[in-house]
């Protein structure tokens, strides 16, 4: 099988990028041709409209567009592209939330089909088993819980449910977020309230740049399995720990819930939305930020920091033995 291939050429008769036949055919079969100069752009107004920090957003265009125009995007394609539109945007704004993103798969670009991504986020989930990858009882009755996303709150309640059910008469819990790679901020909610006695804990607000308004978060009233109180928790971070995984970390460290074992997080704390703006590629929009309730501030950029920081691949033991210690 054979791609058909388009190059576009710039001013100087470089070629900006070589784009696949399925980024540059129109609605009515004819080529609609797609420049590199096209896709940054489409993902710089993107970040004008939608950005959380507007006041952030003319460093941001100025000092991609500088690149633009001086050629240094005309040779590169695909994820390549994607990643040093990335280091540039993040150069000038260092918020690691901000990014473009390539995708194998055909997207929609046609702004009926936008959902900030959300469709995509649930499919992913749901393949993924709601986040939950792995569970164990370890020795000395204490629980373990490996979780790799966090889940929408409506679709993935009844798996977190499942999980917290096979942990409900554990001694010390050890729930693992060393490869979460974030998630909603609904389920990081679901998360924290399994740990707390009823509806009344204020865990934390998230402002949306697009309402100008705050939406708060409090401990769900109602969970599809018991709550996990008055014993120990442990979370496991790592350098790979991001976004809704750092939620949970840092929202039951400021509440003193849970004890962080661990590496410093990567440290992202905005909640994002992705836009389509070539079939291929997707720019990534922090439009909101996380406000803490107790620390009045969030994780972005500095990360979640360890209560007992050892290195990632010996937090488990470490965490286990601690576990153990505590119960004799």
């Amino acid at each position: 099988m054979t791609t058909d291939v388009c190059r576009s050429f710039g001013p100087r008769g470089s070629p900006h990028r070589e784009i696949d036949r399925a980024d540059v055919v129109g609605s009515l079969g004819f080529p609609v041709m797609i420049t590199t100069a096209q896709v940054v752009g489409r993902a710089l107004d993107r970040i004008a409209t939608n950005y959380v920090f507007p006041e952030r957003v003319e460093e941001i265009d100025s000092a991609v567009r500088k690149r633009l125009d001086a050629g240094d995007y005309d040779t590169l394609s695909g994820p390549v592209l994607c990643e040093v539109v990335t280091a540039d945007m993040q150069r000038a704004c260092p918020d690691k939330h901000l990014r473009l993103l390539w995708v194998d798969e055909p997207q929609s670009t046609d702004p009926v089909d936008e959902d900030d991504g959300r469709a995509a986020f649930l499919a992913k989930s749901k393949a993924e088993n709601e986040g939950v990858r792995r569970f164990e009882h370890l020795e000395g009755n204490i629980g373990y819980l490996e979780v790799i996303r966090i889940a929408d709150a409506g679709e993935g309640a009844h798996m977190i449910g499942a999980a917290m059910r096979l942990v409900a008469h554990t001694s010390a819990l050890i729930l693992d977020l060393r490869q979460c790679s974030g998630g909603a901020p609904t389920g990081a909610a679901m998360w924290c309230s399994y740990f707390f006695p009823d509806d009344q804990v204020h865990l934390n607000d998230i402002y949306e740049r697009a309402t100008d308004s705050t939406r708060q978060y409090w401990t769900a009233s109602h969970l599809p399995a018991p709550r996990y109180l008055n014993r120990p928790v442990y979370v496991l971070t790592s350098v790979d720990t991001f976004s809704g995984g750092e939620d949970v970390a840092y929202t039951l460290q400021a509440h003193g819930r849970a004890l962080i074992v661990g590496d410093t997080t990567r440290g992202g704390a905005h909640p994002t939305a992705r836009y389509p703006v070539s079939e291929h590629i997707t720019v990534a929009v922090p439009t909101g930020r996380t406000i803490n309730t107790v620390t009045g501030t969030n994780w972005e950029g500095v990360g979640v920091a360890p209560d007992h920081a050892v290195p990632a691949e010996q937090a488990l033991e470490a965490a286990h033995q601690h576990a153990l210690h505590r119960a004799t």
